[in-house]
C-alpha cells in the first residue's frame, strides 16, 4: 500500500505558515522534558495566582490542541477540518470542576452539544466519560458486587438515568455517542451500563459506542462474549478502539494491592492486541461498528489493508479513524483525502478550565517515543517544502 502518511502538503494543508511554525515550535518545547516539568509547575502557579497569561495560553498551545472556549468558538475549526473531509468529535474537556451537583451539569452540557450537533454532518459523533455523570467510588463498589446503602442505591439509579437520557437523545437525534473508558477498577459497572444501552438503541446499528483500551490483556476476550450475546439478542455493538490512557495508574495499584496487572507485558503486545481487536471487529462487521482511536501509522495501515481485502469501501458507515486535534494530522487528512472517514477529537472549555488537559496532553507527547520526533520530522519537512 502506497505511504500516504508521508504526503505532508496534504497533511498541513490548512494550516498557515505561521501556523506551521507555531506547531514546530510547540513540538519542540514537548519534546524537552525538563522544559515540560518546568513549565507545567509556572502554568500551575500562573493560573492559581490568577496572573494575566489566558492570552499568551490561548495564542499558543490552546489554539494548538483545541478548538475554542465554547462550541460557537469551535466552529471555524469545524468547518475548516470538514472542507478537507475531516469531522469533529466536540469534546468538553473541563476536568475537576467543582459545584453543587457536577454530575448534572455535565449532563445537560452533553445535551446542549447534542442539540447544537444534531444539523452538523461535521461533527456526526458526541462523547462523554462515564465519572462525569457518577462518583469514581460508586462505580468500582458496583463492579465488585458490594452491597449498596439506600441513598447509594438511589445515587447509582440517577447514574443509569444520566446515561440513559444522553442515550435516548443521541438515538432520538441520530448522532453517535462515544463513551470514554477508564480505569479498569470502575470500567465492569459502566460496561454493564453501556451494554444494556446498547440492547436498547442499537437494535437497526450503533448509536451507543463504548470504548476497549487495548492494553489491557483481556479486553479481546470481552469484546468476543458481547458479540457472541449481540448476534442471540439482536443488537449492534459500537467500539471506539485505543491503546490505554492509565498505564503507569494501573500498573502501580495492582503492585499496590497485589493483584495481577491487567496491563499487557509490553509495548508490543498491546500493538499486537490493538491489531487484533481490530482484525476481528472488521471480521463482524455485520455486528459490530468500530471507531479506531489510534496515532500509530501500522494500524492506520493495517486497516487499510483490512478493508481493501474484504472488499470493504474506504466511506463505510460502520468505519472511523480518529485522532485528536493538533496531533497527527498527517494521518488524518491523507485518510480523509483518500476517502475514509476520519473524525478529530475536538476539546474545548474555558481556558484556564481547560489546562489540566492541555498539561497532560504535553506529558502524554513527551512520554510517547517516537510521537513527538515524528511530528517535528514532518513539519520541518512541510517546512522546508514551502521554504519558510
Amino acid at each position: 500500500m502506497n505511504q500516504i502518511f508521508e504526503d505532508t502538503a496534504t497533511a498541513f494543508s490548512l494550516k498557515t505558515d505561521s501556523e506551521l511554525e507555531r506547531a514546530y515550535f510547540l513540538f519542540k518545547m514537548i519534546a524537552n522534558e525538563p522544559l515540560v516539568r518546568i513549565g507545567t509547575a509556572m502554568t500551575n502557579f500562573a493560573i492559581k495566582a490568577h496572573l494575566p497569561v489566558e492570552g499568551l495560553i490561548r495564542a499558543t498551545v490552546f489554539d494548538h490542541f483545541c478548538g475554542g472556549v465554547n462550541e460557537e468558538d469551535c466552529l471555524p475549526v469545524v468547518d475548516k477540518m470538514y472542507s478537507k473531509g475531516v469531522c469533529s468529535v466536540l469534546d468538553y474537556s473541563v476536568e475537576g470542576k467543582e459545584g453543587d451537583d457536577p454530575f448534572d451539569s455535565a449532563l445537560e452540557t452533553i445535551l446542549k452539544i447534542l442539540d447544537f450537533v444534531k444539523e452538523r454532518d461535521a461533527i456526526p459523533f458526541a462523547v462523554f466519560k462515564p465519572t462525569g455523570f457518577g462518583r469514581f467510588a460508586l462505580y468500582e463498589k458496583v463492579g465488585l458486587g458490594e452491597t449498596l446503602t439506600e441513598s447509594e442505591t438511589k445515587e447509582w439509579q440517577r447514574v443509569i438515568h444520566r446515561f440513559d437520557k444522553v442515550c435516548q437523545k443521541a438515538y432520538d437525534l441520530d448522532v453517535s455517542l462515544l463513551i470514554d473508558g477508564e480505569e479498569s477498577w470502575m470500567q465492569d459497572a459502566a460496561d454493564d451500563i453501556v451494554e444494556d444501552l446498547m440492547r436498547k438503541y442499537n437494535t437497526e446499528k450503533a448509536v451507543v459506542f463504548n470504548t476497549l483500551q487495548m492494553y489491557r490483556w483481556d479486553r479481546l476476550d470481552y469484546v468476543k462474549r458481547l458479540q457472541e450475546k449481540a448476534e442471540s439478542e439482536g443488537f449492534k455493538i459500537g467500539m471506539k478502539v485505543v491503546r490505554g490512557a492509565y498505564l503507569e495508574k494501573e500498573n502501580t495499584r495492582a503492585e499496590e494491592k497485589g493483584y495481577p496487572t491487567p496491563i499487557c507485558a509490553s509495548k508490543l503486545a498491546t500493538d499486537e492486541n490493538f491489531d487484533a481487536a481490530i482484525q476481528y471487529m472488521i471480521k463482524n462487521l455485520d455486528v459490530i461498528s468500530v471507531f479506531a482511536g489510534t496515532h500509530n501509522e501500522a494500524s492506520s495501515y493495517d486497516l487499510m489493508n483490512l478493508m481493501d481485502k474484504a472488499g470493504i469501501q474506504p466511506n463505510d458507515s460502520r468505519i472511523w479513524f480518529g485522532q485528536l486535534f493538533g496531533m497527527s494530522d498527517h494521518i488524518s487528512f491523507n485518510l480523509a483525502a483518500k476517502g475514509y472517514n476520519v473524525a478529530k477529537y475536538l476539546p474545548f472549555g474555558p481556558v484556564r478550565d481547560v489546562m489540566p488537559y492541555l498539561i497532560r496532553r504535553a506529558e502524554e507527547n513527551t512520554s510517547v517515543a517516537g510521537q513527538t520526533t515524528r511530528e517535528l520530522g514532518l513539519l520541518k519537512k512541510e517546512k522546508k517544502r514551502r521554504k519558510i
